[in-house]
């Protein structure tokens, strides 16, 4: 689907009218999802899709693939019907992967330009795909003109100069147990904290100075037009702190829906549920529980018994509900900091199919890692390293991308096809994927109702009522790899409905009811009225 967008030329003079003063006066286009309630798709744009023939990825090249992710008309079954795009940091800095930013006011010059982003964000907003970016504030990189401010300060004992506390530092005897720190070049006893690693300082956000520096950051792109932000390390604002890190997030995002009340922010706490509730309180969070080899989307697609997905997700959803009425439940399978799920749900085994249907067909907003709707494969093992999780797109057109430079994981090891190959095969993953949110789409209760599990004798089958606008619809999953009949009528839980048509079913199978009777064809999927 590499076409030539001639919508990208058209938009070119809105976006020289635009520059910071909003989004230009488009109308919307006809799409029924007009809420945060979207299926999001994670980019991680060195990796994604390469506009110059330089082997990078690029924003030019998330355009050009616009018509893959979203051809403007979600109905069409002619592009994957994302309603969303994370975008990877895209600011200026010394790594691959940008986490470390130099300049938060520039983007990175590999990725492209401003007008890159403006053109990029027009597109998406004539299609009504919300665009987020990742905003890395816990640290920066050392290359940071800040933290340059900030050496030269100390080595001079110049306390009245205004960076002299924009990172965290101490003396020896002030180092804090659990806690890196690192010496401030050209002083002898003051070092600056750096938990993720030496080229990456701390911010200090005991300093109010700080706190407006990233305030006037997030505006400045809110102000170009993204819609809002994922937030890294959330829990490490204030290091092995929680309270005073849960506090800043209450106080920044009640700062950032100032700016934007319906702004879409979504924060990494990768911690248990206890925690990451805590956080819930001011920002949606990423659900870890449910994502990695052993999380509960990957168990219950490999076998694990229903009831332990179904009680999980009715339980958490409702603990997010309690915690705030307007948050939601975040799934994802995997995303740049854990192998990727081809290698644990495979397509020989359809468990990669299975598992699409248990988390798209799910409460909340769900994010799918760019090529995971493929097969595309990758692990850091022996190697240790990340960029092995974070491998080149597979396009099979004449796309230049290339793997990132540190990445060690064979391109042999790709085994389940590219874009290309997939498109021209109606049962390969990326057209069931298709499918999938096409059918999420489809039922506006899925991403949107009350989830009340409802489990059966039967370990490999169960489901929800979900509830919607006085409306209830059912959900039901059999993930063995045989078919099953089940009376509906014999759930191990109390609920007050009675399911009496299918309205739609997708997997291996096929699905019908007769007398009460629900026969089920192996690991497929139905919603029942």
């Amino acid at each position: 689907m590499k076409k030539a967008l001639s919508l990208v030329l058209a938009l070119v003079t809105l976006v020289c009218l635009w520059g910071c003063k909003g989004k230009p006066q488009l109308e919307p286009a006809a799409d029924p999802i007009d809420d945060n309630y979207r299926v999001f798709y994670q980019i991680f744009v060195g990796s994604f899709s390469d506009s110059n023939s330089d082997g990078k990825g690029d924003l030019r090249g998330i355009i050009q693939r616009m018509d893959y992710l979203n051809d403007g008309n979600i109905n069409s079954g002619e592009s994957l019907g994302v309603q969303g795009l994370w975008l990877s940091p895209i600011f200026k800095s010394p790594s691959y992967h940008k986490y470390d930013v130099a300049d938060y006011y520039q983007i990175d010059p590999r990725f492209g330009t401003q007008e890159d982003l403006c053109d990029l964000i027009a597109i998406c907003y004539e299609r009504n795909v919300k665009v987020i970016i990742d905003l890395p504030i816990n640290h920066t990189s050392k290359n940071n003109q800040w933290f340059s401010e900030f050496c030269t300060a100390h080595k001079n004992g110049d306390t009245q100069n205004p960076y002299y506390d924009y990172y965290t530092y101490t003396d020896l005897q002030g180092c804090k147990g659990g806690h890196t720190y690192n010496i401030i070049q050209g002083c002898s006893n003051e070092y600056y904290e750096c938990n993720f690693a030496t080229d990456m300082p701390e911010l200090n956000f005991d300093n109010q100075q700080v706190r407006q520096l990233v305030v006037d950051i997030a505006k400045y792109y809110l102000d170009l037009g993204v819609d809002g932000f994922r937030f890294d390390a959330i829990k490490y604002i204030y290091y092995a702190d929680t309270q005073s890190s849960v506090d800043f997030w209450n106080w920044y995002m009640e700062q950032l829906r100032a700016i934007k009340p319906d702004i879409y922010c979504v924060g990494e706490c990768w911690s248990g549920d206890a925690e990451t509730l805590r956080y819930v309180q001011s920002l949606n969070c990423f659900d870890f529980q449910m994502a990695q080899a052993e999380g509960f989307i990957a168990n219950a697609a490999k076998g694990v018994p229903m009831s332990t997905f179904t009680n999980y997700v009715e339980k958490y959803s409702g603990q997010v509900k309690a915690a705030n009425p307007n948050g939601m439940m975040i799934s994802f399978i995997s995303n740049h900091d854990m192998d990727r799920s081809a290698g644990y749900l495979t397509m020989a085994s359809k468990m990669n199919y299975m598992a699409a249907n248990l988390y798209l067909l799910c409460c909340g907003s769900p994010f799918i890692y760019y090529g995971e709707e493929i097969g595309i494969k990758g692990s850091r093992a022996s190697a240790q390293t990340d960029a092995n999780r974070r491998v080149a797109m597979l396009w099979g057109d004449d796309d230049t991308i290339k793997d990132p430079a540190d990445t060690t994981y064979l391109a042999s090891k790709q085994t389940n096809g590219t874009v290309a190959e997939q498109l021209k095969n109606e049962d390969s993953l990326l057209n069931y994927y298709c499918r999938v949110i096409a059918l999420r789409n489809k039922y506006p209760a899925i991403a949107r109702g009350d989830y009340k599990a409802i489990n059966y004798s039967q370990a490999c089958f169960g489901g929800f009522l979900v509830s919607y606008q006085s409306q209830s619809i059912g959900i039901f999953h059999n993930t063995s790899e045989r078919e099953v009949k089940i009376d509906l009528k014999s759930s191990q839980n109390t609920y007050d409905f009675t399911f009496t048509l299918v309205l739609d079913y997708i997997g291996q199978g096929t699905a019908q009811l007769e007398d009460g009777i629900l026969t089920i064809g192996p690991q497929t999927s139905v919603i029942m009225g």
